[in-house]
C-alpha cells in the first residue's frame, strides 16, 4: 500500500482538489442556475471524514490539496479541517494546501487561512466593473470580493486571479484586468468556459471565447516571453516583459492539456472524478464510511479508481456544438 498512485499512462497522481460543498453564495451564469438545488447535508462528507479521506490521499502520495466548493468558505466551521491538515504541512507530507474561492469571504477567513499554512489562493473574478460583477455573479457584490482580496494580501496570501473568458462580457477588460494585477502584484489566468451542467437559458456557443484570439491580441499590446513553467495545473504561462507578471492559459477546448495531467477531484459527497471531462466515477464514502476502524478498503477504492483514469476528455466546440458536454455543475465536482 506504500507505493505512489500511477494511472494507466504512468501519470503519477500528487495533486488533489477537494470540494468540500456544492453551495456557493454567488450564483454565476455560466457555473449553475439561478434557481439551484443543492444537496441534503446528510449527503455531505463531514470534516471529519474530510481529513480521513484526504490524509489517505496523503499517505498515498498526494502532494498538493486544492480545497473548492461551490465556495468553500461558506461551509460551517470549515477552518476546523483547515486546522487539521496543518499537520501534513508540518510533517513535509504535504507540500501545499492552497484553495479557489470567489473571494466574498476573504475578509473573514484570511488570516486564518494563512495561521493553518496557507500561502496561495487562486480568486475567480470575471470583471472589475461593479454592475457587470452583480449581473455574471447574480448575487455577488464587487466591493465585498475586493475587501478580500486586500485583506488576503495584507495577511501574506500571494493572489492570482482566475477569469472565465466570455465573448461580449469581458472581452473589453482585457487589458484592463492585466494591468490591474500587474500593479497589484498578482499573476492571471485566463479560462475558456467549459460546457457542465444545465445553466438555463445562457449559451455556451455564445460565451465561448477562443483563448488562442485572447493571446493574440495581448501580443499586439505586450511582449510575451513563453514559459516552460507548470505548477501542477492545466495551465500554459508567458511572462509579459513589461509588467514582470505571469498570464496563464487553461485551455481544454483549444489545446487538449491531458498530457501530463496529475490530479483527480473528490466531490462533497465522496465521488472521486478521475477526469474533469468525463463521467466515469468511483464511490469512496462507502468504504469510507463502512469500514471506520480500516482505511485498508478505502486505499484499495482509491487505487481501483485510479487504474481507470482515462487518457483525456472529450470537451469540444470545433463543430458548432457542445460535444463532450458533462451532466454535473462544475460547483458539484469542485471548480
Amino acid at each position: 500500500m506504500n507505493t505512489p498512485l500511477i494511472d494507466p499512462f504512468q501519470r503519477p497522481i500528487s495533486y488533489l482538489r477537494v470540494s468540500v460543498t456544492d453551495r456557493c453564495d454567488f450564483r454565476c451564469v455560466y457555473c449553475m442556475s439561478e434557481n439551484m438545488s443543492f444537496l441534503p447535508k446528510k449527503e455531505l462528507l463531514t470534516l471529519e471524514e474530510l481529513d480521513r479521506m484526504c490524509s489517505t490521499f496523503v499517505g498515498l502520495g498526494v502532494r498538493k490539496l486544492r480545497i473548492t466548493g461551490g465556495e468553500p468558505l461558506v461551509r460551517r466551521e470549515i477552518m476546523t479541517f483547515f486546522r487539521a491538515m496543518t499537520r501534513h504541512l508540518e510533517a513535509g507530507d504535504l507540500e501545499e494546501l492552497t484553495l479557489t474561492t470567489n473571494g466574498s469571504q476573504l475578509e473573514k477567513f484570511a488570516d486564518d487561512l494563512y495561521a493553518a499554512g496557507v500561502r496561495r489562493v487562486n480568486v475567480s473574478l470575471d470583471t472589475l466593473d461593479e454592475k457587470k460583477f452583480a449581473d455574471i455573479t447574480r448575487w455577488g457584490r464587487l466591493p465585498q470580493v475586493m475587501r478580500g482580496i486586500d485583506a488576503a494580501q495584507r495577511a501574506g496570501l500571494r493572489i492570482k486571479i482566475n477569469t472565465v473568458a466570455l465573448k461580449g462580457f469581458n472581452e473589453d477588460e482585457l487589458f484592463t484586468l492585466t494591468e490591474w494585477c500587474a500593479e497589484r502584484g498578482m499573476d492571471l489566468t485566463w479560462i475558456e468556459v467549459m460546457p457542465m451542467g444545465d445553466i438555463g437559458n445562457e449559451d455556451r456557443l455564445g460565451q465561448y471565447w477562443k483563448l488562442s484570439d485572447l493571446r493574440a491580441r495581448l501580443g499586439q499590446h505586450y511582449t510575451l516571453t513563453d514559459l516552460a513553467e507548470r505548477t501542477g495545473g492545466p495551465a500554459r504561462y508567458v511572462r509579459i516583459e513589461e509588467t514582470g507578471q505571469k498570464i496563464g492559459f487553461i485551455t481544454p477546448l483549444t489545446h487538449n492539456f491531458c498530457e501530463s495531467c496529475n490530479r483527480v477531484r473528490l466531490t462533497c459527497t465522496g465521488e472521486l472524478f478521475m477526469c474533469l471531462g468525463q463521467e466515469d466515477n468511483a464511490d469512496l464514502r462507502a468504504p469510507l464510511r463502512n469500514n471506520p476502524g480500516s482505511n485498508v478498503p478505502l486505499e484499495q477504492a482509491i487505487r481501483a479508481a485510479i487504474a481507470r483514469k482515462p487518457k483525456g476528455h472529450d470537451f469540444d466546440y470545433s463543430r458548432q456544438s457542445v460535444d463532450g458536454r458533462v451532466s454535473r455543475h462544475m460547483s458539484h465536482t469542485g471548480g
